[in-house]
């Protein structure tokens, strides 16, 4: 078992990367943001999971290990492939996707391509009681999260989707200061200049 990568990134392409370990060049499919933020020579870790089928032996790459344990509970699922699951975390993120399993809201889901309404309402029935929203563990956490919610709606109304929305918002109130995390101007023109103009959107 393959359970993780570290090594020089050689080539992106839309869902996928390859990364050069020891020598060898390994593809491995990854969700969108990953992709996107990927860039040729620079050092990448993923925590991988390989899937084998009579025909093919496939890794599948995500920068957070919640995310790698999301996918393996998505492909449970009755109905959900791995490429579906990948699609489902291209889309949602990790927080997403289970608030919307606690509240048996099937409609995120639905939004993804390739999973349909029987397969949606599958992924809550058959995900429920495996997976919670993570809590805010801080005051500051908490307080800015309406402040993220709302920078991140801003950029997805801007063209960008809605996980490299949430991603880049999140990660720059952990960088802001506090009267920044407070304003929605002020950390959407953080999250602006950090995904930078040459950043790739949908």
């Amino acid at each position: 078992m393959i359970s993780s990568l570290r090594g020089t990134v050689l080539h992106t392409a839309p869902g996928h990367v390859v990364i050069e370990t020891g020598g060898v060049g390994f593809a491995v499919f990854v969700p969108t943001d990953v992709a996107h933020i990927a860039t040729v020579g620079d050092q990448l870790q993923l925590h991988t999971s390989l899937i084998v089928r009579e025909d093919a032996l496939t890794l599948y790459g995500f920068v957070d290990r919640d995310e790698l344990e999301i996918f393996g509970q998505l492909i449970s699922v009755t109905g959900v492939g791995p490429k579906s699951a990948l699609g489902v975390l291209s889309h949602l993120t990790v927080d997403q996707i289970a608030e919307a399993v606690t509240s048996e809201d099937d409609a995120p889901f639905r939004r993804v391509s390739g999973i349909g309404p029987k397969t949606a309402k599958l992924i809550v029935v058959q995900l429920a009681g495996k997976v919670q929203p993570r809590v805010a563990s801080t005051p500051v956490a908490a307080a800015t999260t309406a402040v993220v919610d709302q920078v991140a709606a801003a950029l997805v109304g801007l063209g960008w989707s809605e996980k490299v929305a949430v991603d880049a918002a999140a990660q720059s109130a952990e960088d802001a200061t506090d009267a920044e995390r407070e304003s929605v101007p002020a950390l959407l023109r953080r999250t602006l200049a950090a995904l930078g103009p040459g950043a790739k959107r949908g």
